[in-house]
């Protein structure tokens, strides 16, 4: 067969498809989210779609053999057409296949749907083999998580370790995804309303609401404090080696690392493990300013539960420094999302005592090669006046908190800076217990301080409730979201249903919203539910450790790209932390290069204001 043939064949298919696609582009534009009637036709331009998949993986297989063996005598622009035709289907079936993965679920709705008059006693029958339904669904989408983690790890070890944070992660997936009915392009349209939500509530806020802070952290330490997060703040980016590095200096970071990468350093092999090319530990050198003799050990050894570190002395602070990376690895992602808690006794604090499981033991590990191989009475037996410092960026804040808390008896002038941790880490008297030696300093609108299963719970609440409340299209709502992400607006230009409703209407769950829920669970309330004293969480809080110092930027919430940022700064509490805050920089505030330009504003250029808790604005409410 001609190539010129199959060119005008792939293209015939791809017409096909674009119908298609048209097609269910223009359905998906009917009705509201929650009220798919007039969509009743999508399932079958879906299924239209999946049958065309399987001539399209055909086609491709052979275009690819007709391009390898039929190619020869033809038109050069004619095979290069062709290739470019069969590429192109290999993208279009590789995406494809992902998304089904990823997204497709297999187990459909594992809700059994009981008639609605049944005699007592049927229903209570059925309401047991619907229990036993149940569970026997939960442990198949179990399974079903776990698949999906270990397609995406492949290329990591599939040990014994591996395979029981799989699971155990496979878990928390399943438990938090099993109980609603929302697709990615529903919580898409979800955070777009959340976050005119937010700004709208926060617009209304009374500017002179005063909040409280922690009564342990005095207005007068402020700036002191922030004179040592700036100066602890560069060896926690340092912690994060080459990648870091170049990222922050796009044009003169390589000219400086490449020397350094490529000559032999056979000295530091006593101290630095992992770092094959020393890329890493060039990069540390040049950030943090010290010497090759300051540093104890340096660790870049990886594996999940186990993240790299290093112990340098700082003669200008007079401190031993031990800092943490943050996450920078598949392994490293996979250690914070081993979310479930952990008991972690303390000698000497009373109540709970329990920690986020992954951090913990990355702590545990730290905390062993510190103790175990003598690192730290390596260091004290160089200098022994010097004092304790423990610091860290996300992942590594987290660690470092721990290990602060794990070291504190040994140890008890230590101090730990914990930059933008997360916020399931700690329980309450585990976080109250570190005010003493830990501040964590949290930048502006940054999720990940935020981010703890209950807050997602909450999270997951919320989108519901809005989502079953609008009365736009997806569409609309989507365009309308991006266009005030980008432009900003005013966030009443997106009404919802909920505005016309009586209170007492708000007590009992919508029709819309019990549509996207698969099954009732402890994590699920209603709308009316907010602060229900029935509300009892389904997991166990945790809190960000120690006093917290919030920065924020202070002027208007958009402004020029080229107008000069102005911060200020202020003591918090965990309490302003339980919700997630939609915003377009709730990714970039937690980036450790934006942290560090944040707190060097702070302490270095002074386009700020340090205000003391009295002054404080309302962005420390939570909303």
């Amino acid at each position: 067969m001609p190539l010129s043939h199959f060119l005008f064949a792939s293209l015939a298919t791809y017409i096909e498809h674009l119908v298609v696609l048209c097609k269910s582009s223009l359905m998906g534009k009917i009705g509201t989210i929650t009220n798919p009637g007039q969509r009743r036709s999508m399932p079958a331009l879906v299924y239209l779609r999946a049958i065309l998949y399987v001539p399209e993986l055909v086609w491709a297989c052979l275009g690819a053999v007709w391009v390898s063996d039929d190619g020869r005598g033809c038109d050069p622009a004619t095979v290069g057409a062709v290739i470019s035709a069969v590429v192109a289907s290999w993208i279009i079936l590789l995406f494809t296949a992902v998304g089904v993965v990823f997204v497709f679920d297999p187990l459909g709705n594992p809700r059994p749907q009981p008639p609605a008059m049944e005699p007592l006693g049927v229903r209570d029958m059925q309401s047991s083999e619907g229990t036993q339904f149940l569970s026997t669904a939960r442990s198949l989408a179990v399974k079903v998580w776990e698949s999906r983690l270990r397609l995406l790890c492949c290329c990591l070890p599939q040990d014994e370790s591996y395979r029981a944070a799989f699971s155990s992660i496979a878990q928390l997936f399943s438990s938090f995804f099993s109980d609603t009915d929302l697709v990615p392009s529903d919580i898409a349209a979800g955070l777009a309303l959340l976050h005119q939500e937010q700004d709208k509530m926060e617009r209304s806020r009374d500017p002179d609401v005063v909040v409280p802070h922690s009564p342990s952290s005095p207005g007068e330490d402020l700036e002191a404090e922030l004179e040592k997060a700036t100066h602890w703040m560069q060896f926690a980016a340092a912690a994060y080696g080459w990648p870091l590095y170049i990222y922050s200096n796009l044009f003169t970071g390589p000219c400086k690392l490449s020397g350094d990468c490529c000559r032999s350093r056979v000295a530091e092999d006593e101290i630095v493990g992992g770092d094959h090319l020393g890329c890493h530990f060039s990069s540390i050198l040049q950030t943090t300013g010290l010497q090759y003799r300051d540093f104890i050990h340096v660790s870049f050894h990886n594996q999940i539960y186990e993240i790299p570190f290093f112990v340098a002395l700082d003669h200008k602070r007079e401190a031993i420094l031990v800092a943490v990376r943050g996450t920078l690895s598949l392994k490293d992602v996979l250690t914070d999302l081993s979310a479930e808690c952990e008991n972690l006794p303390i000698e000497g604090v009373s109540g709970a005592c329990y920690a986020h499981k992954g951090i913990s033991q990355a702590a545990g590990y730290v905390y062993k090669r510190l103790v175990n191989d003598g690192i730290l009475n390596q260091a004290f037996s160089i200098a022994p006046e010097y004092k304790l410092v423990i610091t860290g960026h996300s992942l590594g804040a987290g660690a470092a908190s721990v290990l602060a808390i794990l070291l504190r008896n040994s140890f008890p002038t230590l101090q730990c800076y914990a930059f933008s941790p997360p916020g399931g880490l700690l329980s309450k008297a585990l976080a109250d217990y570190s005010k003493d030696f830990v501040v964590s300093v949290v930048l502006g609108k940054d999720l990940v301080p935020r981010l703890s299963i209950p807050n997602m719970e909450d999270l997951k609440r919320k989108l519901l409730k809005i989502v079953s409340n609008c009365n736009k299209p997806k569409y609309r709502i989507l365009l309308q979201g991006c266009w005030y992400e980008l432009f900003g607006g005013d966030p009443d230009d997106c009404p919802t249903e909920m505005d016309n409703r009586r209170e007492q209407e708000l007590s009992q769950p919508l029709l819309g919203e019990e549509s996207l829920i698969v099954r009732h669970s402890s994590s699920y309330q209603s709308l009316g539910s907010d602060e229900s004293p029935a509300h009892t969480p389904a997991h166990l809080p945790l809190f960000l450790p120690g006093r917290i110092l919030h920065i924020t930027e202070d002027g208007p919430t958009r402004r020029s790209c080229f107008s000069q940022v102005r911060y200020r700064a202020d003591w918090s509490n965990e309490m302003a932390f339980r919700s997630i805050l939609i915003s377009p920089r709730m990714l970039t505030d937690h980036m450790p290069d934006i942290v560090l330009r944040a707190l060097g504003t702070l302490t270095k250029d002074k386009p700020f204001s340090l205000c003391p808790s009295s002054l404080s604005d309302s962005q420390h409410n939570a909303i």
